[in-house]
């Protein structure tokens, strides 16, 4: 049995992954953790859930915790997933890392932290869209520079960064499947007159509003046909199942940097 500990435990990944780990053999939740001022702390992480009373209460430490957990599931924000990352480096837990919006001085500190321990890191944790990676790989190959690439994506309101972690890991299996640098051809928006669109660039688009779990689509568009492929989530369950699995992948694995494509095997 593999304790986990999960941060934001009051919040919607949060609670999401507290139901998750009460449904799937081999795994228990062991720590719930919040942030020091959050008026979740030492409310029962089961009842935040919406599944009964489970007698882990939320604490706002995971240093205090740390000798309660194997593994940590971490969707926070930046600045705590490095410290987390940092945590379990030196005390020689695992880590499941869903937070996006790092920096790259933030990336290389848990890539740092990787070389003493696991690390599984991706923009989106759903089966489903780890399966989109490689089918929008395979289309940029298939493709070539024949077709035009445009990702749009689309969250709730409350999403803080934009384009999503999940449309720029699109870009870059694309990107990569082309020989192109996505630094160099991604394009933001578009505004007043822009000209004739580069024909290597890789358009993005954002949309947030309302509760809108998390919406992606790849369109290549080239002259006669569009090829479009997309992935839209109901349910953040689906994250939370996809972590899960990610943390019980994690048991046999040793230091090192690995993500979602590893664990599902489709590198």
């Amino acid at each position: 049995m593999r304790n986990i500990a999960i941060t934001g435990a009051g919040g919607r990944m949060g609670t999401a992954l507290v139901e998750a780990l009460a449904a799937i053999d081999g795994v228990q939740l062991t720590v719930a953790i919040e942030h020091s001022a959050s008026k979740h702390v030492g409310a029962d992480a089961g009842e935040l859930a919406g599944i009964g009373r489970n007698n882990i209460l939320v604490v706002d430490s995971v240093l205090e915790a740390v000798d309660a957990f194997d593994t940590l599931i971490d969707f926070s924000v930046p600045e705590s997933t490095v410290h987390n990352a940092q945590v379990c480096q030196q005390h020689n837990k695992k880590i499941v890392i869903g937070t996006t919006g790092l920096t790259v001085d933030q990336l290389s500190s848990v890539q740092s932290a990787s070389d003493h321990t696991a690390v599984c890191m991706a923009s989106n944790f759903a089966t489903g869209v780890n399966l989109c990676f490689k089918l929008a790989e395979i289309a940029a190959l298939a493709l070539g520079d024949d077709a035009d690439i445009e990702i749009s994506e689309s969250h709730h309101k409350h999403k803080i960064d934009a384009p999503s972690g999940t449309a720029l890991s699109l870009g870059e299996s694309v990107a990569k499947a082309l020989g192109r640098d996505l630094n160099e051809v991604a394009v933001y928006g578009r505004e007043s007159q822009t000209g004739e669109r580069n024909p290597n660039s890789i358009g993005f688009s954002s949309v947030r509003a309302g509760d809108i779990i998390g919406d992606h689509t790849v369109l290549f568009a080239a002259d006669g046909e569009r090829v479009e492929i997309t992935h839209k989530a109901s349910s953040r369950a689906a994250f939370a199942r996809g972590a899960i699995r990610a943390a019980k992948w994690l048991t046999d694995r040793q230091a090192g940097m690995f993500d979602m494509q590893d664990v599902l095997g489709l590198k």
